[in-house]
């Protein structure tokens, strides 16, 4: 076992009963390097209190603002990139927050996730994306790709916002998270609870061959 991962599923506690899993822990990667007001307002607390009303996974927040990353990898990471690499390590999934920019995802969002090789291993990821005038579905297109050469599982379902929609909708500040964002964002835990807690007993089971 690897990372202190019981694998434990269906396990009896001190009744005979079945025991639910540990939560899964799940890594929120925040690029906070973007401009605060080009950014969905307060989206990693909306989405921590989505997590919190499940109870089978808990959610930390990973914000690249608090990291001065190297431009590329050390050998030996030392300093913020071993606390960065050791996030990633502790974390059994992945929620990627990301804008679009120009069709695709931000230059430091790239070499954040270059830094890292065996920490994203057989986990999954998932995609909150925005923009203005679009959703983000040309980022969340290629970060797909990319998640794909470090061995994770990306979830289907992905939560997408135009920001200049929400703004039009919402003149006088309500809150931008309708249900139909809520359901998104649903159906991206489920998948990724899913697949996180699969991926759990099977790297428990055997190592995972890259």
């Amino acid at each position: 076992m690897r990372n202190g991962e019981s694998g434990e599923r269906g396990a009896l506690g001190p009744h005979g009963t079945t025991r639910a899993p540990e939560p899964l822990r799940v890594a929120c990667i925040l690029d906070g390097t973007a401009d605060a007001e080009c950014r969905p307002p307060a989206v990693v607390p909306w989405l921590d209190g989505l997590a919190g009303e499940r109870g089978d996974l808990a959610l930390s927040v990973v914000d690249l603002a608090h990291y001065d990353l190297p431009p590329r990898y050390a050998g030996h990471p030392a300093g913020q990139l071993h606390s960065f690499t050791g996030e990633l390590a502790r974390a059994e999934g992945f929620v990627v927050v990301t804008p679009e920019c120009n069709r695709s995802f931000p230059p430091q969002l790239k070499q954040a996730i270059d830094l890292s090789y065996d920490e994203w291993h057989a986990k999954p990821v998932g995609f909150v994306s925005y923009g203005f005038g679009c959703d983000g579905v040309h980022a969340v297109e290629q970060l797909r790709s990319v998640f794909t050469e470090l061995h994770t599982v990306t979830v289907r379902d992905a939560v997408g916002m135009d920001l200049r929609l929400t703004d039009e909708k919402f003149p006088a500040g309500g809150s931008i998270y309708s249900d139909g964002l809520v359901r998104a964002a649903g159906a991206l835990l489920d998948q990724l609870t899913w697949w996180g807690l699969a991926l759990r007993e099977a790297r428990a089971a055997r190592p995972y061959v890259a």
